[in-house]
């Protein structure tokens, strides 16, 4: 009798061993999957705000001197930078998700992108540059911001400040 219990104890812990070995293998395939596909949004939904961005600008611009629009930016992954001194923005993301050939710079619409290969990892980069067409700042000079993810929604304001040189000033701000 005491055989046969400790036999079932035994096929017991054996079954539970082999079920917990098919889980942890499950998980070692999906887990990357899973990330990539966040990664794939993430890298999308910036695209997104990029063209966002990007068709305020150009309302600001149509509208004016004076004229001023803001827009509610969730970044929960990645890096907005906003580099006036060099006129352009951009998005950054590290992650598991090639998005294009590493080392070549696709065009999508009025934004470029480059994806950098980083060992295993994959830095994507969307970017639109201004530069000859707008001179851009940050709360009214030539100096860079890097907005980094966050729990809280950045609001950022979009002003025309008017033309220098027959080139339009386009501010931001983060509030």
């Amino acid at each position: 009798m005491k055989g046969k219990l400790a036999q079932v104890w035994i096929e017991t812990v054996i079954y539970t061993l082999i079920a917990l070995v098919m889980i942890a293998a499950v998980l070692a395939y999906a887990k990357p999957k899973l990330e990539e596909m966040q990664d794939q949004a993430i890298i999308e939904q910036s695209i997104g705000i990029l063209k966002d961005i990007d068709a305020l600008v150009l309302s600001v611009v149509q509208g004016g001197a004076g004229n001023k629009r803001t827009l509610d930016l969730g970044i929960k992954q990645g890096e907005l930078k906003i580099k006036a001194d060099e006129d352009f923005i951009m998005f950054s993301l590290e992650g598991r998700k090639k998005y294009s050939e590493p080392g070549i710079i696709i065009r999508e619409g009025n934004l470029l992108i480059k994806t950098l290969e980083k060992g295993k990892k994959y830095e994507v980069n969307v970017w639109r540059n201004y530069s000859g067409k707008y001179n851009l700042t940050y709360t009214g000079k030539d100096s860079s911001k890097i907005l980094s993810k966050s729990s809280q929604s950045y609001q950022l304001v979009i002003a025309n400040t008017g033309n220098e040189n027959d080139i339009e000033l386009i501010n931001f701000e983060v509030n």
